[in-house]
């Protein structure tokens, strides 16, 4: 595959992970009447469902990687060359904005606007390097014994350290 091609795919699926992330927690606020646990719980699953089905769609053709952490991580491990690094990284950026321009459209939201969710604090910022560390131990845990799994793996992960974490696991810089 063409490093053009390969980043292609890396901005689409980080774009397609962006809308999961954005739109589901737009719609659970939408629905769940106040209730911050069921909106979790909704964005939770449907944040946990997207990366399975990205990375069986992307994976032959990009690694599927949507996160420059992981991006660094494999090109430390001779997976990516260095030269391409610059551009998996642009495109997971470029990818990002676009997947939460997308979302805020489909819900009628201003396409860029600043957080008012402030997640500054030490114990969050301790919570996304967890949330990172677990989710990059997860994916090479599997590569080296079921490379196959690794969609699901990343999703229950996901899923999972929403809830584990303060800072609901981003666990990725682009989306940060």
């Amino acid at each position: 595959m063409t490093l053009l091609r390969r980043a292609a795919a890396e901005a689409l699926g980080t774009a397609f992970l962006l809308l999961a992330v954005v739109g589901s927690g737009i719609m659970g606020e939408r629905l769940a009447g106040g209730n911050v646990a069921i909106a979790l719980l909704a964005n939770s699953i449907a944040t946990g469902c997207a990366p399975a089905a990205l990375i069986l769609t992307f994976g032959p053709i990009s690694g599927a990687h949507f996160n420059s952490a992981i991006t660094l991580a494999d090109a430390t491990q001779r997976g990516l060359r260095w030269s391409d690094v610059p551009a998996y990284l642009a495109a997971q950026v470029l990818g990002a904005f676009a997947g939460v321009a997308a979302a805020h459209l489909m819900f009628g939201e201003a396409l860029f606007t600043a957080s008012t969710h402030a997640r500054s604090e030490l114990a969050q910022v301790f919570a996304e390097f967890v949330a990172t560390f677990g989710l990059m131990s997860v994916i090479w845990g599997c590569l080296r014994s079921r490379s196959a799994a690794v969609p699901f793996a990343v999703a229950a992960y996901i899923t999972s350290a929403y809830w584990f974490t303060s800072s609901t696991s981003f666990a990725n810089p682009a989306v940060t």
